[in-house]
Parts: C-alpha cells; structure tokens; sequence
C-alpha cells in the first residue's frame, strides 16, 4: 500500500516566545456574562472559535465572560468578521485564537490594541498532513483531456501547492495536543489576570487530567482494529490519526470546501477495496454531498465524524468530550475494532 501521509513537523515554538501578553489586569466580580466584550466586569476573553471558546470557558471558570466570533452552524474557515465583532475584539481584554485557520482573525488580531494576544497554534508544534499529491495526480489526468483548460489547470496546480505546504491547523482533535494548548493558555491568563491564577492552574490542571483520560480511551479503543484506513469528508483529522496509528483518506484536501478530481474519487473506490474501507465520514457543517456520492458509488456506509469546529443541534454531544466520545465510537465501528 502506498504511503499516503506526510508527517513534516512544524518548528516548535515555545509559549512564552509567542504570547504577545500585556499588562492588563482584569476585575474580578460577579456580575452576569451577558454582553460584548468589554462591557463586564470579568476578564473579557474573545474567542475565535469553538475550541478555543471551550478552552476559554473551562480554564477561566468564573472569573472569565467569553464571547466567539464563529456562531454556532457557522463554517469558521470562512468567516467574515462584521464591524460589531471587530470592535469588541479591541475591546476585550484577551483574544484566543489558532493563527492559520481564519485569515480574517488573523488580520483583525493583528490590528487591534488587544493587550493579550493568545495564539493557541503558537503552543503546541503543527504539521503538514497534506494530501494533495492525489490533487496533482487528478489535475494532471484532467489535463489531458484537452488543452482549452490548460490556464485553469496551472491556476488550481497553484492552489494546491500552496496546500500542499500549509501547516495543518486541526490541533484540537488531538487530546494531547489540545492539552498542550491548555497549558499554554493557562500560564496567559495567570500573567494578564494575576488575582485568579491560582484559579486558573487549578482548572487546567482538571482539564488536562481529563484530556489524558480521553486520550487513553482512544489508544484503547483504536489498538485493534481490521483496517487502520478511514475515508474523510477533508482532511481535519490528521492528528487524530497519527496520534493513533490511523490512516486518514480525506476527499478533499485541508480545504472543506475543495473539490477533488473524479480521478481522486477513482482512486479512492480502489483505496476502499484494498484497505477495507467500509465508511465514508462527513460533516454538519459542510456539504455531504460528495461524500454520499463516493459512498454510493464505492458500496460504502456514510457516517458522521465531527471536526468539532462549532456544536450545533446536530452534534452528537453538547460539547468537546461528548462529541470526541462520539467520535471514537464511529471509528471503532467503522475500523472493525475488536
């Protein structure tokens, strides 16, 4: 079977050399978290999305009022910030975000006089889990059907090269990774809100306690499996995979909303006959449709397998825990795990 996953670390990158951190010092008091940043008498923390809001919200405990920028149901690959949120953001005391994923994020920290710029992608080490060799194999496969589409070709080429060397930014659905972060995360709110550190180690200290027990549960319950192959609807689970032994075949590529070639469908549906594949995963937030498409074509099951970028009604779960849980379960159907 040919190796389909590359792992090049990232270059790690210690928390403390990256954590724009101010002086700000919040108030505490117990006031409602209702209202915009800035306008509580807590330590005000922006989060940019889910997994960052669930970090916020768990390791500040009491003393912190988060809001996020990615409603729920929002695709937060694609979001656009409005005015409102971008002056909240300024307003905050603290903004946590995962630099790479939200280009407009990314901009609006940059401009804003936010004391404490938390970037979660800064404190743990990313990887490249590209798989757009297949991209350039379909690509070159529709070339030569005609030189009319020779232009647009070279345009998506370079569409995917750049891929191709993007970091992968899916660290949370990794249980230790994610804890990592925690820590990370903790030591800034200890420094910008020094009257709760003790607080906020305390919870963190629970967080990652619990995030060791998930991460043992997965080891567990993945050891043994009929197939180590899972088909994906784009490539967020390449931590979980290589943390637990897995191969992850994504569709498309980082890019949710990326369309492959039908000769990466092609090669998917003789993946699926080889490797044993008998599931094909989607998503709530993004178009299943190809998905089921493959799925359909190959003789395949469909499934859900949540990159737990937002929870909404569909999620199996109400937050982080519950949907890994859920996730695990998929899997260990999916994989035939004994």
């Amino acid at each position: 079977m040919n190796v389909r996953r590359r792992q090049i670390s990232g270059i790690a990158v210690t928390a403390a050399a990256t954590l724009a951190l101010g002086t700000l010092t919040a108030c505490s008091g117990d006031s409602s978290a209702a209202g915009g940043a800035g306008n509580t008498d807590k330590f005000d923390v922006v989060a940019s999305f889910y997994p960052m809001q669930f970090l916020a919200e768990r390791i500040g405990g009491d003393h912190v009022h988060v809001t996020t920028l990615t409603e729920p149901g929002q695709e937060p690959h694609d979001l656009e910030l409005s005015t409102r949120q971008t002056a909240e953001l300024g307003e905050a005391d603290a903004v946590l975000y995962l630099k790479s994923l939200q280009p407009a994020v990314d901009e609006a920290v940059a401009q804003s006089g936010v004391g404490t710029k938390i970037d979660a992608a800064a404190l743990t080490t990313l990887e490249d889990h590209g798989d757009v060799e297949h991209s350039h194999e379909g690509e070159e496969a529709h070339a030569e059907e005609g030189h009319a589409e020779e232009h647009s070709e070279e345009a998506h080429a370079e569409e995917h090269s750049e891929e191709e060397h993007a970091l992968d930014p899916h660290v949370w659905l990794d249980p230790v990774k994610y804890a990592e972060i925690a820590e990370g995360v903790a030591e800034a709110f200890q420094k910008a809100d020094p009257d709760h550190a003790a607080d906020y180690r305390k919870n963190a200290a629970a967080l990652t306690r619990e995030l060791d027990e998930l991460d043992t549960r997965y080891a567990d319950g993945l050891k043994n499996t009929k197939t180590k192959v899972f088909f994906t609807n784009h490539a967020a689970f390449g931590y979980l995979a290589e943390r637990y032994g897995l191969t992850q075949e994504a569709i498309s590529g980082l890019d949710p909303e990326s369309e492959p070639s039908p000769a990466r469908i092609k090669e998917l549906q003789e993946e699926a006959r080889a490797d044993g594949v008998t599931t094909v995963f989607y998503e709530t937030l993004v178009s299943d449709k190809t998905a089921k498409t493959l799925a359909r074509d190959a003789d395949l099951k469909t499934d859900v397998l949540d990159p737990l970028e937002g929870i909404t009604d569909k999620s199996e779960g109400d937050d982080y825990f519950q949907v890994m849980e859920s996730n695990l379960e998929a899997l260990q159907q999916a994989l035939g795990a004994k």
